[in-house]
């Protein structure tokens, strides 16, 4: 009797240990599967996940407009007084819903080009009026001419077109003719070729910004959606020579198993420009842990505060012999309109920017870019990506609508909110097809190593203490 209760704490202690090993076994084994599913499934190639939802988005991405509706342009250009501007939005357009096209995958350089094709269609549910909206805005093409026609005698020509056109600093104008273009009276005047459709975002619909070529990972998986090369631009040389423009991805997704130490470099059209972002925060997103990268203030420093931003600085005297922080003169990459990004409200930015404008009020949660993604597929499953688009404006003799200028103003024109986020059916799948089976995997060499601990814990327990009453 006593040999078989000793035999049988002896066969419950080793099945402990044998459950306890392989737990521990199946612990780097399990970590090996869970490695060569994500790095199947992260490829952009037919069949995988990532591809799937790389070509077509299955996530609805609005883009929200805050448009500046300047209150008293007269002072302004009589006076050179401070822009009283007054925010008005949000006016709502679905983008991103048409799928990737000329898809072309390169087997030698396993690389995949593209078009992503334009196209926003107007949520009236979800905005605050309609496109018809009419707005007091700087005349885009009155502040452009001085910038590119610094030439005096120039600009006494085209003075006479402006004046002839009854053109002036500010003028009106709808939503749809602001956003998407409209013919400017005063260009329509020039009587040379030019174009004379000019609008923030013209041309948009039914364009693409140009051939995108990116690694598809299928040989080095931590390149994956990588940007290879960036072509389509009419200023190659501009694009060849900016520093890390051609850097990252388009921030859809990143290579796998993301660390927080990393830092995200993503590459913007909207900017003309690589950027990164940093780690900021642990998040849950509808049952899925996430990692927040937000983009940071020392992104858009001076070159004094950040010297990786030396070539960002592209003139001394607007830019204050390079000390002028958070915004960034896109000028060359928009055919030398005197064009520059900032974060809305001039977040982050220096003093004297916001300084001649009057009602701006920039706070970090409401104006801050930021990336949700999730670290083992490097997918991004949700994001926020806020800009302000401005323009410089300069007094100029020789232009009657601009010669009682006294000073240059950047001025808001209107800031934007792109947001996307997966929804639901998506975000159940997600934890279906890749969290669930990861975490269930992980739950199992839990319990199984730790099952096996307490049972060959117990079991020895049990012996000794057997063998000790025997002894006794």
């Amino acid at each position: 009797m006593g040999c078989s209760r000793n035999c049988g704490l002896i066969a419950g202690a080793v099945i402990g240990a044998v459950l306890a090993v392989f737990g521990g076994i199946l612990m780097p084994v399990g970590d090996m599967l869970i490695e060569k599913t994500i790095k199947k499934e992260v490829v952009l190639e037919e069949g995988t996940i990532a591809f799937k939802n790389w070509v077509k988005t299955g996530t609805d991405v609005y883009r929200q407009f805050w448009i500046f509706d300047v209150q008293n342009p007269d002072e302004v250009t009589v006076n050179s007084s401070k822009i009283k501007v007054k925010q008005r939005g949000p006016y709502t357009y679905r983008v991103r819903y048409l799928a990737k096209e000329n898809i072309t995958q390169d087997p030698e350089t396993h690389t995949v080009s593209f078009l992503q094709p334009n196209g926003a269609i107007f949520e009236p549910s979800l905005s605050v009026g309609t496109e018809d909206d009419t707005f007091t805005i700087l005349n885009l093409a009155v502040a452009a001419a001085p910038q590119l026609y610094p030439n005096t005698f120039m600009q006494g020509i085209l003075n006479s077109f402006i004046k002839k056109s009854k053109s002036s600093m500010f003028q009106n104008r709808t939503l749809k003719e602001l956003l998407w273009g409209y013919t400017d009276p005063f260009l329509n005047l020039v009587p040379y070729p030019i174009t004379t459709t000019i609008g923030v975002f013209y041309p948009y619909n039914n364009t693409a910004d140009g051939i995108y070529k990116v690694f598809n990972g299928k040989d080095d998986i931590s390149k994956v959606a990588i940007i290879d090369t960036y072509k389509g631009r009419k200023n190659l040389s501009y694009w060849s020579s900016y520093c890390d423009l051609i850097n990252g991805t388009d921030a859809a997704s990143f290579p796998p198993f993301v660390e927080k130490t990393r830092v995200l470099q993503f590459f913007s059209s909207d900017i003309c420009r690589s950027i990164y972002a940093v780690f900021g925060a642990e998040i849950n997103l509808k049952g899925i842990p996430v990692y927040r990268f937000i983009l940071p203030s020392f992104a858009f420093a001076s070159p004094f505060q950040n010297p990786d931003n030396h070539c960002f600085c592209t003139e001394k005297i607007i830019s204050k012999n390079c000390t002028l922080y958070g915004v960034l003169d896109i000028g060359k990459c928009k055919e030398g309109k005197p064009v520059y990004i900032s974060l809305p409200h001039f977040l982050h930015g220096s003093p004297e920017l916001a300084e001649p404008i009057e009602s701006l009020s920039p706070n970090e949660e409401e104006h801050s870019t930021y990336l949700d993604v999730e670290p083992i597929t490097g997918f991004t499953l949700r994001f926020a990506k806020r800009l302000q688009v401005n323009m410089l404006v300069k007094p100029a003799k020789k232009i009657e609508a601009l010669k009682n200028l006294k000073h240059n103003y950047i001025v808001p024109i209107l800031w934007l909110n792109e947001t996307g986020t997966i929804g639901d059916e998506k975000a159940e799948m997600f934890r279906n097809q890749v969290t669930g089976k990861i975490n269930l995997l992980g739950l199992v060499e839990i319990v199984l190593l730790s099952v096996g601990v307490v049972m060959f814990i117990a079991f020895m327990i049990s012996y000794c203490a057997c063998r000790s009453k025997r002894v006794n």
